[in-house]
């Protein structure tokens, strides 16, 4: 249940598709056979343009994704948006996750046919339902109760059946059905719960973000002569694990003194180069040269598809009632972007706030970046609206075409007045 929710304006989306989805997404009755066909050509569009266009090759998993009917797992207003790459909140303060991230964790899981899963923080039962297919039973958990049962309504409706949903802390597995071939975890302790482990089969795999709040890595954990060996896979952004692993964080958030990581780009996480801090990239290459303001790391972005998404992101714990305004400041530099399928489309640097349930309440961007221009830095203050909770920074494209980089990328609060 990822918090990372892409921006209104585009950063991580198709921009062609927004046109497409407020003129065919039908609102009298989803359920006709014109409706269901439709609902299924943007699966298939999904399917092209945000999993294989982005690696995941497993066949028995694009066909999961390709069949089961994301819309039905999200609340009604955001179903014209059930089928973009982007996280969505299903309320309680969770969010249903980007579909790539919920493919690619379904990859690393392997499953096989035989296998009994374990999911930790079963949301609105989609990742559930994804894996439905690929193995014979699914056991999920949620911690939140109404979304338990809303989740388990929705499976039984839609015919999934060897799914099995348990209101409860995930944090203490579901000992009674252990062992399991395979765990998935879908939401982020600070590290791996002993229980999981002790119900996890000898040469099982566990696919879990682990980490702090707004640092974290997704992790393939192997068991090995009962020692979970980690394979870290790429920085990530999880709801967090509440219940007894919340209670067990030892590393606290401060929402009033949000900063952000890694804003240099200096810390590479990965073999892959992907910067530490920073999640869901697109189109992405972290370059090294003497060029770079700061160090020798910079983020540099390349597109030459209109609409198609090239971008980074990095959540940051934020409050409202303590941080009047944010000061930002970044370097940035051009190439020939120009705008991609409407005169709107640039580079930017974006900022979008969200309240204690994850909804949206700001949106700041600056901008437009167009055409040619060398390193300069810019700057700028940003209003926190007083109901922010935390804040998601997007870097890159906006649908335009080009190239662009980033880099010395730092924010400092101002505080209200009496705090």
């Amino acid at each position: 249940m990822s918090p990372s929710n892409p921006d209104r304006q585009r950063i991580g989306r198709v921009a062609p598709l927004v046109v497409l989805l407020a003129t065919f997404t039908p609102s009298p009755s989803p359920r006709s056979a014109s409706a269901q066909d439709i609902f299924a050509a943007m699966r298939d569009e999904m399917v092209r343009r945000d999993l294989i266009d982005s690696g995941i090759r497993n066949p028995r998993v694009l066909e999961a994704m390709r069949t089961v009917p994301r819309h039905e797992f999200v609340p009604p207003a955001q179903r014209k948006l059930a089928y973009y790459d982007m996280a969505l909140p299903i309320g309680f303060g969770q969010t249903i996750s980007a579909t790539l991230i919920v493919a690619y964790m379904t990859e690393q899981l392997d499953p096989q046919p035989d296998d009994k899963v374990l999911e930790i923080g079963t949301g609105s039962g989609y990742q559930a339902a994804v894996l439905s297919g690929l193995v014979r039973e699914v056991y999920t958990i949620e911690i939140v109760e109404p979304l338990a049962a809303q989740a388990a309504q929705t499976l039984r409706r839609l015919g999934y059946r060897n799914v099995f949903v348990k209101p409860g802390d995930g944090f203490l597995g579901w000992p009674e059905h252990a062992p399991f071939d395979k765990i998935i975890v879908t939401c982020s302790p600070e590290d791996i719960p002993q229980p999981l482990v002790d119900q996890l089969k000898e040469g099982g795999r566990m696919v879990i973000p682990l980490g702090e709040r707004y640092r974290q890595t997704l992790y393939l954990l192997r068991k090995t002569d009962g020692r979970m060996v980690r394979e870290a896979l790429r920085p990530t952004l999880f709801v967090p694990m509440t219940g007894e692993a919340e209670a067990r964080r030892k590393i606290q958030p401060d929402p009033s003194n949000p900063t952000l990581i890694n804003g240099d780009f200096e810390e590479a996480a990965n073999e892959r180069r992907e910067p530490d801090g920073w999640y869901y990239f697109r189109q992405f290459e972290l370059r090294s040269d003497n060029s770079a303001p700061s160090g020798k790391n910079y983020a540099h972005f390349h597109n030459v598809v209109p609409g198609r998404p090239a971008r980074a992101l990095q959540g940051f714990p934020l409050d409202g009632r303590f941080v009047r305004r944010i000061n930002l400041s970044f370097w940035v530099r051009g190439e020939a972007i120009r705008p991609g399928t409407t005169p709107q489309e640039s580079a930017t640097v974006m900022i979008t706030f969200y309240d204690a349930d994850r909804a949206t309440v700001g949106e700041w961007s600056v901008g437009p970046l167009l055409g040619t221009f060398p390193w300069q830095k810019r700057t700028a203050v940003v209003e926190v609206p007083p109901a922010g909770r935390e804040a998601i920074l997007g870097i890159g494209m906006l649908g335009a075409v080009g190239t662009v980089s980033f880099d010395a990328i730092e924010i400092t609060p101002i505080t209200r007045a009496g705090r």
